[in-house]
């Protein structure tokens, strides 16, 4: 009887979610449309390998991405745009004098970003012009002071010098001081600066901009209170990370391969005795712990979404995947436009994907009579009611790597939201959120495919009787996979598998989700 009555509940429940657009809720829910892109490239101006031509074309023209960030390294280099070294006869070099260990003139990064990189991409005849079907965002992979990178973007249409200023005053590798005339000051040597470059972009840039960390647990650089410091700082601009990160083809999956690091305490750690810096199926341990760092933060309501990048730097058979040829962030923009782009990734109705796994989804929760609510979004439930989770995605046909996708198993995630941890609170420094757990695992014995081709399947809370958040997580792998899963069908650590290639990236496939917020009355 009590299975019968639940089936019902459930029925009821989907035919009132109908009765409000639910045959399609995320459509129903917003007025725009899916996109993807990447916001983690390099090219010749810094460490990459390639022209900026190269690495559009093949984001947009070869794997259809709609929207693409420039975002490298701050600091001082020697290449230009084409990748040949910089010529003083032919360039102004500005700012205080730079050399290489060899003696060859360097310029500073915020130079290079607003007289070369900006132009190359929005200048007349720039490559925005030749995509215009497109979206491009100039930004920069920021060396956080006292920590690791992070990419930040500032929408300007207008020229490059908001982000360049930003560079000077805020990256950790920029040593240049000769602009202190333009009333630009230097902040750029500890975590208060760290703080206050966040703090700069929530009031300067507050809609405009985004400030997400990248390769979070590479190094071991940022602790859970500098990521609390960081949105607390600019909740608006610091909403999210690099969770998944690029580097997928290299011989340490995404590039977390130092044998020894210097934490955020400066002490030197053996990093072969801790599983915090290595990635768990391509991701980072800050979301692939069920209860960890990611869903501490979840725990406290916290607007931090997650988005997975290529990092791309050298289409080398052991380097990367170029952007969007393996890692995709999908988002639900209102268009194409970059301010359009921007608020769509703080929405958090967004998720990530490796090797095409997945290529749309709908995950929604709703109560009986209520329209639903979809991710990033905080669905309003009286105690006691009772929730419907709705999932439906589809995967191609064949991905990029000629394999057609199959998802084994997707997890349904809970935590309990108690609000948020103020400074000086003992749980600041937490990175764990023991009421998070694995609440449902569905595999093909709990979905069907609709109509339209989507495989569905749902799930009812009864009685609920506190404020959670819900996310997903799926995978091409089942449980007990050796080296990959263990019995749970949880990922394992990547280096358990041995040395990794593109073959491994490929079959080992993720995806994760944004949460939904549940606030219970």
């Amino acid at each position: 009887m009590k299975q019968i009555l639940s089936l019902l509940l459930a029925l009821m429940m989907a035919v009132s979610v109908a009765a409000c657009g639910g045959s399609d809720p995320v459509v129903a829910a917003n007025d725009g449309k899916w996109i993807t892109g990447d916001f983690h490239t390099h090219t010749f101006l810094t460490d990459g390998s390639h022209k900026e031509e190269d690495v559009v074309g093949h984001a947009f023209d070869v794997y259809g991405l709609d929207y693409m960030m420039n975002s490298e390294h701050g600091g001082a280099y020697g290449r230009d745009t084409q990748g040949n070294p910089w010529d003083p006869s032919k360039v102004t070099i500005l700012g205080d004098t730079a050399k290489d260990s060899s003696g060859n003139p360097l310029m500073w990064r915020w130079q290079s970003l607003r007289d070369f990189s900006y132009p190359l991409l929005f200048g007349q005849g720039g490559l925005q012009s030749k995509h215009q079907d497109k979206t491009l965002i100039q930004g920069v992979e920021w060396n956080v002071p006292t920590h690791e990178h992070a990419s930040v973007g500032i929408v300007a249409v207008t020229d490059g010098k908001p982000i360049a200023n930003f560079e000077y005053q805020f990256d950790g590798a920029d040593a240049d001081k000769s602009r202190a005339g333009e009333g630009l000051v230097k902040q750029n040597a500890t975590h208060a600066d760290a703080v206050a470059g966040a703090a700069y972009l929530e009031k300067n840039y507050t809609e405009t901009s985004y400030f997400l960390l990248n390769h979070p647990s590479r190094k071991q650089k940022y602790k859970a209170s500098d990521i609390r410091d960081f949105n607390n700082a600019s909740p608006h601009v610091a909403f999210g990370f690099e969770g998944i990160p690029g580097h997928q083809k290299e011989k340490a999956r995404g590039g977390y391969d130092s044998t020894f690091y210097t934490d955020a305490g400066n002490t030197t750690v053996d990093q072969a005795k801790t599983d915090k810096a290595r990635t768990y199926g391509g991701a980072d341990i800050m979301i692939a712990r069920v209860g960890g760092l990611w869903d501490s933060l979840l725990g406290e309501g916290r607007r931090f979404f997650v988005f997975v990048n290529s990092d791309f730097h050298s289409s080398a058979d052991d380097a990367d995947f170029w952007p969007g040829e393996y890692g995709k962030t999908y988002i639900y923009a209102k268009d194409k436009s970059a301010q359009s782009v921007v608020d769509a990734m703080r929405s958090g109705n967004a998720f990530a994907v490796h090797g095409d796994l997945i290529n749309a989804l709908d995950f929604t929760v709703s109560a009986l009579g209520s329209a639903p609510a979809t991710m990033g979004e905080e669905f309003t439930a009286s105690k006691g009611s009772n929730l419907l989770i709705k999932v439906r995605f589809k995967s191609p046909a064949r991905n990029n790597n000629g394999d057609k996708p199959s998802v084994h198993h997707v997890d349904l995630i809970s935590g309990d939201v108690t609000g948020i941890i103020q400074p000086g609170d003992a749980k600041y420094t937490s990175d764990t959120n023991s009421s998070t757990k694995v609440i449902k695992s569905f595999t093909a014995s709990d979905w069907t495919v609709d109509a339209e081709g989507y495989t569905t399947m749902s799930f009812v809370i009864s009685g609920v009787q506190k404020s959670i958040y819900l996310r997903l997580r799926g995978t091409n792998l089942a449980p007990n996979t050796p080296n990959e899963t263990d019995k749970d069908g949880n990922p394992l650590k990547d280096e358990l598998a041995g040395q990794n290639n593109k073959a491994k990236a490929y079959a080992d496939l993720w995806f994760y989700s944004n949460p939904i917020f549940v606030k219970v009355k």
